[in-house]
């Protein structure tokens, strides 16, 4: 009889140790996340203001600037399955405005201009570093959710997969440079 207990408690003990670990793991990806969350938040706080900025001295790029407003507002309404490529999009309609600057020598000399680009910048350098720690916390918790046994708790739970960052294909395309 005192085996039997022994051996339930062995497994009882087992249980909970998988199933706190799978929450651990669950946390992470979202605190990993949650950075994301933050240095988007901070990137989207700062466009308003480089917009302004570009407009100032660029009155005649209204569409660049106006693609850059709609991108930004498009990446902050989207939801979880949209949000990747709106951010994507808006990652690539921000280089064409720091593209706008070597057409503008006015622009380039602007301190407010080279302050918001070196924000912008490192909110971009941010940005990426959280989402290189975001995929392996992700990667880890779903290796445990598949994996047995640690896969019967996660289904008696209810503790799901999450899902990798990933890009659109056309930011996987190679860059063409062109000199003119």
């Amino acid at each position: 009889m005192w085996t039997a207990i022994a051996i339930i408690a062995v497994v009882l003990l087992y249980f909970i140790a998988v199933y706190n670990g799978l929450i651990a793991r669950k946390n992470q990806s979202r605190e990993a996340w949650a950075t994301i969350d933050t240095q988007l938040k901070r990137r989207y706080d700062l466009i308003p203001n480089l917009v302004e900025t570009v407009r100032g001295a660029a009155k005649h790029e209204k569409e660049t600037l106006n693609a850059v407003v709609a991108a930004r507002n498009a990446a902050m309404s989207a939801g979880p399955d949209t949000r990747d490529a709106a951010e994507n999009k808006l990652s690539a309609t921000l280089k064409t405005i720091f593209a706008l600057s070597e057409s503008y020598p006015t622009l380039r000399a602007n301190e407010n201009f080279l302050e918001l680009q070196r924000e912008i910048t490192d909110t971009e350098t941010k940005i990426q570093a959280a989402r290189q720690f975001y995929n392996p916390v992700v990667m880890g918790l779903n290796t445990q959710i598949q994996q047995f046994p640690s896969n019967i708790v996660a289904r008696i739970f209810g503790i799901t997969p999450e899902k990798l960052f990933e890009i659109d294909s056309t930011e996987r395309a190679a860059p063409k440079v062109k000199f003119e």
